[in-house]
């Protein structure tokens, strides 16, 4: 389980760098870096709510935490695949439909925010 959790924590800070690249790499225009700032935002704030998650108290905060990140990557994803963001961006700098920004698998997230059933005796 640790080392699964180290790569997604890895995988994350990852996709962190990512997002500021993309970050970067778009124009300077105003309608580029309002919808460039919330990407912005909610892609760096995956890992960082991850890595809380990890370092939680209790299952219940862990849980939490990690459907925080879950809802930051959605978020993110949604962005990062709107066309707006795709038609803001120069040509031939930053490539967002080409490839997968993200490398986070978000069903791996999905069982950590599920709670465990209790055993009914």
């Amino acid at each position: 389980m640790q080392k699964e959790e180290n790569d997604l924590a890895m995988r994350t800070k990852s996709f962190a760098v990512r997002i500021i690249r993309l970050f970067s790499a778009l124009p300077k225009t105003t309608e580029a870096q309002v919808i460039g700032k919330q990407v912005l935002r909610s892609g760096t704030s995956v890992g960082a709510n991850y890595r809380e998650a990890s370092r939680g108290r209790s299952k219940a905060e862990f849980i939490a935490k990690c459907g925080d990140s879950l809802r930051e990557l959605e978020e993110t994803d949604t962005f990062r695949l709107s066309p707006g963001l795709a038609e803001l961006s120069a040509p031939g700098r930053c490539h967002l439909h080409q490839r997968p920004v993200c490398d986070v698998d978000i069903r791996e997230l999905i069982p950590k925010t599920r709670p465990a059933k209790p055993d009914i005796a």
